[in-house]
């Protein structure tokens, strides 16, 4: 299976935006050659018409005149013509004004002529030509040089094509093999990772019973079952990379309650919070959060916001996660926090990869806001930031709801939502997105 990445998309395009501008311009020069020469032809079948009409004149006679070449001739007010001379001749007009030779072009019932009138001694020779085959000549010409035409661009679009395609290929193989070696490097390391997770969860899994068994204190048992959630998270998260190593495949779409990926996310960081001297808080308003996507993916989205917001907020600050529904097909989620900021003329270059801020806590790698656009552009949404220079930052997301949303009673929670989402899918009712 070929896996499409940007990168081969982007040389893909590239090339057959090559083959094009060297197609079109190849056909141009063409074509401008080609009118050169018809327009030099067609002079030159002028010409050559004019000097057979004078060698006529000088030369010829009413018993002997050249193939498809009338002659008229007026002497003394007498005038005779070879026999077969077309309707509409001779010209009476030009035959009276013959002091100087006059060149005419002439259409008699659909048939185009030439014609010379001429005084030749003490007669008035008229030369009548027909130019239907000259006629027939050039729009031969006319189709030759349109098939010609056809037929470069043509050769020129499939060889400039083959030959960039070739030359593609082996430019891109060495980064095909890297882009391999990386996905068998990321394959590996996953699966490796999968035994000592799945152990990992097992046993947090047995702790939390035991904990429950031996009725421990509350704040315990609440950390255990944390633990648990986030080992489980953690092997959702092991097991999208390894999918996505090994066939290309997208996380399936599923219907997400945002509030309780931001409970989840805010629940696991309130020992870190706490140790920082931080205030970590959600608020939500009304409405529902249930958005399309992958639970897993959008929770990192979630938690690399709120790292960020606690790694650049001193002691004593706040962050704030906040859900609501501008719209009914909208679900925002923000972090606002109240730290140390950033100048909004940085706020582009926040997101891209690499990019790594000088104020903030611990260590940076410039990975985690990069993703967080990525991701969130994948599930149709869109990320902004706004701050200040010392008065804090926010993040804002944006993502398409679940459409319809359903109707609940007063006081339900939003897992009653999803449920009566996921029954209504099951019954066959129709979800749209946005």
């Amino acid at each position: 299976m070929t896996v499409i990445t940007p990168e081969r998309a982007a040389l893909g395009r590239a090339r057959w935006s090559l083959t094009a501008r060297l197609t079109l311009l190849t056909t141009v020069i063409v074509l401008l050659v080609e009118c050169v020469i018809f327009l030099v032809t067609a002079n030159m079948r002028e010409n050559d018409t004019r000097r057979d009409l004078l060698w006529t004149v000088a030369h010829s006679s009413l018993s002997s005149p050249p193939a498809c070449t009338w002659l008229v001739v007026e002497r003394d007010g007498v005038v005779a013509g070879t026999p077969g001379l077309p309707a509409g001749f001779p010209l009476v007009e030009s035959l009276r004004d013959a002091d100087v030779p006059r060149f005419e072009e002439v259409d008699r019932d659909g048939q185009h002529y030439s014609v010379l009138t001429q005084r030749r001694g003490d007669e008035v020779v008229q030369v009548v030509y027909d130019e239907r085959f000259h006629l027939m000549e050039r729009r031969n010409l006319l189709v030759a040089f349109g098939v010609a035409l056809l037929m470069t661009a043509l050769a020129v679009a499939a060889g400039v094509a083959t030959a960039s395609r070739f030359l593609c290929e082996r430019a891109i193989a060495p980064l095909n093999e890297a882009l391999a070696r990386q996905r068998r490097f990321v394959a590996d390391a996953s699966h490796e990772l999968r035994a000592p997770l799945t152990q990992l969860h097992t046993r947090a899994q047995l702790l939390a019973r035991k904990a429950d068994a031996l009725e421990c204190p509350e704040a315990l048992a609440t950390e255990m079952r944390r633990l648990v959630n986030g080992t489980r998270q953690l092997g959702d998260v092991v097991d999208d990379i390894l999918r996505s190593a090994l066939s290309g495949e997208q996380p399936r779409t599923d219907v997400v309650d945002l509030a309780e990926v931001a409970d989840e996310v805010v629940a696991a960081e309130d020992a870190r919070a706490a140790d920082t001297g931080l205030v970590l808080e959600v608020l939500r308003g009304p409405g529902q959060f249930l958005v399309p996507g992958a639970e897993s993916a959008l929770r990192r989205v979630v938690t690399a916001l709120v790292d960020n917001a606690i790694g650049h907020t001193p002691p004593g600050g706040t962050v704030v996660v906040a859900l609501e529904a501008p719209t009914a097909a909208v679900v925002r989620l923000s972090v606002r926090d109240s730290g140390v900021g950033f100048d909004q003329a940085d706020g582009r270059s926040l997101f891209e990869r690499l990019h790594r801020g000088t104020a903030g806590r611990g260590q940076r790698f410039g990975i985690g806001l990069s993703l967080v656009r990525e991701v969130v552009e994948a599930h149709d949404g869109t990320v902004t930031a706004v701050g200040e220079p010392g008065a804090g930052a926010v993040f804002t997301v944006d993502l398409p709801a679940v459409q319809p949303a359903i109707p609940l009673p007063r006081g339900e929670s939003a897992s009653a939502a999803r449920a009566a989402l996921y029954w209504a899918r099951g019954a066959g009712l129709h979800i749209a997105r946005r």
